[in-house]
């Protein structure tokens, strides 16, 4: 990459966010009738009509909105649509009597279903505290807090450490098995991680600093091999476990009959470890730790991911692999080239390792090619190797704007800094 191709790429992804990602939801996101967000879109960008609300989807959007407005986009409108979202996560997710956030509201806002999940409950503390970070509103922190606070009291498991993740309504945990009372995931304690730095960020308060730094020892300790590579399931004491379906689950559609992966004991997803890594140092960097000794750990994971993820023939990255050894999924879904790209950035920012620009070029362009579905503006959710669109909607509960417009904001920073930098 020269200083040239990176003023382009920077170029391109800004003219991306300005005239195709952001228009797009900017355009049809605001539910005016009921409150809230629309989130399910065809190829086509038209409603699909889905009765539902997820607090998934909920959150993520109001997260897009308030980040595209603390990084200046949007003219103030995005600072709007975040506060829309904000009132009515406040107004109809909050359970009144018990505590927590429902996991499903109909389109109206009537509860659905009921149950505490704690990936949910993660990304609305990440969105909240976005939120305060964004606009100064205090809302967003203080709810964000709370919310905290209540993972602490029924979510923190003392025996062996770290979180339970899936409850009833009044918080018991779920059955063990589909119903995944007896998990813990790197998924759900990664973007834990996530939403400490950024609930630290917002507040200051010490107890976030030091529940920030025990998940991310958690994190390295547990969850991720000698190679770089994170683990997905674990039994609640620790034990790697196979990859099984969840009867209330992010993502299962990616999981073949009977509910369980192949290769459920030798499987890692490229996205979540690149995505790791540079939220990895983020967390670092807000808590002004040193990042030193964590440096084999993120080059490890970057360097897995060029190694066996990364597709030089067709580009993009691909699904997932084993921990040593070649790609075992070749089709490119959304949300990992998204976070590939930030990472190979951030990665060749700390190492100053051409490498991690190659693969970040790779990626880059395959994503302007192949993955933008310009005619709408979003991205396809799941494409062959080649490119073909295997999926077709733009938009559902697990496939909105979080991975996208938050991939393109932190690769515009990024480029710019390296241009200021003179690291090319």
């Amino acid at each position: 990459m020269t200083r040239a191709d990176c003023s382009r790429y920077r170029d391109e992804l800004r003219a991306h966010l300005s005239e195709e990602l952001l228009p797009f939801w900017m355009s049809r996101v605001l539910d005016k009738d009921n409150g809230g967000y629309i989130t399910h879109f065809d190829e086509h960008g038209q409603d699909s009509g889905e009765d539902e609300k997820s607090l998934i989807a909920q959150s993520r959007t109001l997260f897009t909105m308030s980040y595209a407005h603390r990084f200046g986009y949007g003219d103030g409108r995005c600072g709007e649509y975040a506060e829309h979202g904000l009132r009515f996560l406040l107004d109809r997710f909050r359970d009144p009597e018990h505590g927590g956030l429902y996991w499903m509201l109909d389109r109206g806002g009537r509860p659905v279903i009921t149950k505490k999940i704690l990936y949910g409950q993660s990304f609305a503390i990440y969105a909240l505290a976005e939120y305060t970070r964004a606009t100064g509103d205090r809302r967003g922190v203080e709810t964000a807090a709370d919310l905290f606070d209540l993972v602490q009291v029924y979510c923190g498991e003392s025996a062996y450490g770290g979180y339970l993740e899936m409850f009833e309504r009044d918080w018991r945990p779920c059955p063990p098995g589909a119903g995944g009372g007896d998990r813990k995931t790197l998924d759900v304690h990664m973007h834990l991680m996530e939403a400490f730095t950024a609930l630290y960020a917002a507040s200051n308060a010490e107890i976030h600093a030091r529940k920030l730094r025990e998940i991310i020892t958690l994190l390295v300790t547990r969850m991720f091999t000698e190679h770089g590579t994170g683990i997905p399931q674990f039994t609640v004491d620790w034990h790697v476990a196979a990859q099984i379906k969840f009867e209330i689950v992010w993502g299962w559609d990616r999981f073949a009959e009977g509910g369980a992966k192949a290769n459920a004991l030798d499987n890692t997803s490229y996205g979540h470890n690149v995505e790791f890594a540079w939220l990895l140092r983020e967390a670092l960097h807000q808590l002004n730790d040193d990042i030193e000794p964590y440096k084999p750990l993120i080059r490890g994971a970057l360097d897995h991911a060029i190694r066996y993820g990364i597709d030089e023939t067709h580009g993009g990255v691909y699904v997932e692999g084993a921990h040593d050894g070649p790609a075992t999924d070749l089709a490119k879904e959304f949300w990992q080239q998204a976070e590939v790209m930030t990472g190979m950035l951030d990665g060749y920012s700390e190492f100053n390792d051409r490498r991690y620009l190659e693969a970040y070029t790779t990626v880059h362009r395959f994503v302007m090619r192949r993955m933008i579905h310009h005619s709408t503006g979003e991205w396809w959710p799941l494409l062959t190797r080649e490119g073909e669109p295997i999926w077709r909607h733009m938009s559902h509960s697990w496939k909105v704007n979080y991975h996208t417009v938050r991939a393109v904001i932190n690769c515009i920073e990024r480029l710019t800094a390296l241009l200021d930098r003179e690291m090319l």
